[in-house]
């Protein structure tokens, strides 16, 4: 019973992403003041499994438009054939490329348009941008 034991705390997970990362990420919440380091570690396990799911499903669809690499097209398509995925990442991806013949002028006008978030929420993108 104690080879067990020793066994189980022989076999810690380590997660890929940095915690101190994933802690600041989690804080960003209003609502979160601590977080506690099992938490910490069910969400850094978390996110890398979900990240693997998209990656695999990316590539999929890039095998399939015949591709070697995995653009952000491929990535919005298999977000969008994974209806879960699609409810709450769909919006939070960038827009897409607009066609080489568009003018420059028509170009910023499209980006312009984007939905506008409601109150309170900010794009998971602004995280990773540097405050002026």
């Amino acid at each position: 019973m104690a080879e067990e034991e020793e066994q189980n705390h022989a076999e810690t997970i380590q997660p890929s992403f940095p915690t101190s990362r994933v802690k600041k990420i989690m804080k960003l919440d209003k609502d979160i003041n601590k977080v506690n380091s099992e938490a910490l570690l069910l969400v850094s396990c978390c996110a890398e499994l979900f990240l693997e799911f998209l990656t695999e499903r990316s590539a999929e669809v890039a095998i399939q438009k015949k591709r070697k690499t995995v653009k952000l097209e491929h990535l919005r398509i298999a977000v969008k054939r994974h209806q879960p995925t699609s409810d709450f990442l769909l919006d939070s991806l960038p827009s897409p490329a607009q066609p080489a013949d568009c003018p420059p002028t028509e170009r910023a006008r499209a980006h312009s348009t984007e939905k506008p978030l409601p109150s309170g929420t900010r794009r998971i993108d602004d995280f990773f941008h540097k405050g002026s």
